[in-house]
């Protein structure tokens, strides 16, 4: 019979929960692998229920004794449809699939595919036999399958979240530009001159908001502007449910340190001596690569929306793991598909006055000027947003 034998190793990227011997986790694997595909992500894999086995691609429901055989199957339809997450809760169903596909073992991030399993903790030899130092053990809670998906997928998450409206317009000024949509308008600051951009505008104005909300993919910094500004013109509508303020003095109590990243007038005022990071320090500041030892460990951290664009955010996020985290600023999406990713507080631009704002950007304006057209406000998971 014809075996499957790719011309070069895929490349993966495992992990493994660590359970009880005596305890289950497929519903576990399975919800997460669920709320993911739920998002738009493409997920394949199976997982066991009870006495039977869920097919995470198709919903349908197989046999137990198709474990081994579905896994490899569903192994190679990842491969070749460049999936997005494989799931194979049974350890040992996972391993012979990832042979059978001569898979190579990446360490990190990367663009290796991520694939997720379980074994018992008595048993935990044979994953470290398989997986070396290259993989991850992951521990049985949904926070630390976020925390192993990594906020690096944060923008991909974002996107597939994004209608395919139209634009009506994209404004584009000497520091900050706006993209409109139907039911809302955001912004993006602009990391250099925007002149390469404009004789594009046609054409980008011709996109869905989906499509232009998919440059927050590129490394081109113009075009990453304009997709978390169509991002944001998704998320920050006009009829959002959402408290006043950008949320980053709920934080004025704390007892331990507070990190503040960014510019944000007042704030220091507000906080209890913040550690606050520049990328040009004031006397009393602290200059970015302070970041790597500030940030671990702090009670929270107030992060300015300028580092989603710059991409920044991910690497903030994994420094500040386990602390309280707020992201605030004009280009700061208010979407709940944050939270997962260790963001507590999102505080953003709602625009009221769509037209004065396009005239005030094109001469220029500064965010203090942005509240003459617009309203500061945040979201937070208890706003059941």
């Amino acid at each position: 019979m014809y075996q499957f034998q790719p011309t070069q190793a895929p490349y993966i990227r495992p992990g493994v929960v660590i359970h009880e011997p005596d305890s289950v986790v497929g519903n576990l694997l399975g919800d997460f692998a669920l709320t993911l595909k739920k998002r738009g992500f493409a997920v394949a894999g199976c997982v066991r229920q009870g006495d039977r086995v869920l097919d995470l691609a198709s919903g349908a429901q197989l046999s137990m004794s198709d474990v081994t055989t579905h896994a490899a199957k569903a192994f190679r339809a990842a491969m070749r449809d460049d999936s997005d997450l494989v799931v194979i809760d049974d350890f040992s169903a996972c391993t012979k699939a990832a042979k059978q596909m001569l898979a190579t073992i990446v360490p990190g991030q990367g663009l290796a595919l991520p694939v997720l399993s379980s074994i018992p903790g008595d048993q935990v030899q044979h994953w470290l036999d398989f997986a070396g130092q290259g993989g991850s053990m992951v521990a049985p809670k949904d926070s630390s399958l976020w925390q192993w998906w990594g906020p690096e997928r944060l923008y991909r998450d974002l996107t597939l979240g994004v209608d395919h409206d139209e634009v009506r317009q994209i404004v584009v000024g000497p520091r900050w530009l706006m993209v409109e949509g139907p039911h809302g308008a955001g912004l993006a600051y602009l990391p250099r001159s925007a002149k390469d951009l404009v004789p594009r505008l046609p054409d980008l104005r011709k996109q869905s908001l989906r499509q232009l909300a998919e440059l927050s993919s590129s490394w081109d910094p113009l075009e990453m502007a304009l997709g978390i500004a169509a991002i944001n013109a998704h998320y920050n509508r006009f009829d959002l449910d959402a408290e006043m303020g950008n949320g980053a003095d709920s934080f004025r109590h704390e007892s331990g340190r507070v990190v503040v990243i960014g510019a944000f007038p007042g704030l220091a005022d507000v906080l209890n001596n913040p550690q606050v990071i520049e990328t040009e320090p004031r006397p009393g500041e602290y200059p970015t690569v302070a970041m790597d030892t500030l940030l671990p460990g702090c009670a929270a951290a107030v992060v300015a929306s300028s580092t989603i664009i710059n991409r920044t955010l991910p690497r903030i996020l994994r420094l500040a793991q386990g602390s309280r985290i707020a992201l605030a600023g004009p280009a700061t999406p208010l979407s709940p598909r944050l939270y997962q990713y260790g963001l507590e507080i999102l505080g953003g631009l709602l625009i009221r006055d769509v037209k004065g704002l396009a005239h005030a950007l094109r001469a220029g304006a500064m965010p203090r000027e942005f509240t003459r057209f617009a309203t500061y406000a945040h979201i937070r998971p208890d706003d059941g947003a």
